[in-house]
C-alpha cells in the first residue's frame, strides 16, 4: 500500500458526508495541516503491521483520524460532532468512509487497498490545534492491502 495515497483517499471519502442544514461544509485533509477550517476531518497518525501473509502479500494499517468542530457554543458543537460520529445516516463519517470499500469483489479506496473498516471512536474531548480549541474525537480506521506496490 502507498500510505500517502491511502490517506488522501480516506480524506476524499470523508468529504462525501452530507452536513446538517445550516452548518459549514466539512473540510478534509489526508495529512495533519498547520491550521484547520472547522469542521475538519484529518487523517493523522498510522501504524502498520507488515507481512500479515507470506511473500509481502498483506499488510494491515491502522489510521487515527480526527474530526474537529468549532466551539460556537458547547451544545451546538457537540451535537454536530455527534451527527458526524453516528454509525449511519447522511452525516455519518463511518458510512461515508466505508462506502469507499467498493462493491463485492472490488478493491477499496479506488484500488489502493483490499478492504477497510472504521473500527471505533475514541477520545471524545476538547482538542487544541495551532492554539485554537475544538471539540472533537478520533476515528480508528483499519485498512488491509498488498504489502508490496500492488493494491
Amino acid at each position: 500500500m502507498h500510505m500517502s495515497a491511502v490517506r488522501a483517499a480516506i480524506a476524499d471519502a470523508a468529504r462525501l458526508v452530507v452536513m446538517p442544514a445550516g452548518t459549514a461544509k466539512l473540510t478534509c485533509t489526508g495529512y495533519v495541516p498547520d491550521a484547520v477550517s472547522a469542521p475538519h476531518f484529518v487523517v493523522g497518525e498510522y501504524s502498520v503491521e507488515y507481512d500479515k501473509a507470506m511473500g509481502r502479500a498483506l499488510d494491515e494499517a491502522e489510521f487515527t483520524c480526527r474530526v474537529l468542530v468549532g466551539r460556537v457554543d458547547d451544545r451546538a458543537g457537540q451535537e454536530l460532532l455527534d451527527a458526524l460520529l453516528d454509525g449511519s445516516g447522511p452525516a455519518s463519517l463511518k458510512a461515508a468512509i466505508e462506502a469507499a470499500r467498493g462493491a463485492p469483489g472490488e478493491y477499496a479506496l479506488g484500488g489502493l487497498a483490499h478492504d477497510l473498516r472504521v473500527t471505533r471512536i475514541q477520545g471524545y474531548r476538547w482538542y487544541e490545534h495551532n492554539g485554537i480549541q475544538y471539540v472533537g474525537a478520533e476515528l480508528i480506521i483499519r485498512v488491509i492491502g498488498q504489502g508490496d506496490t500492488g493494491p
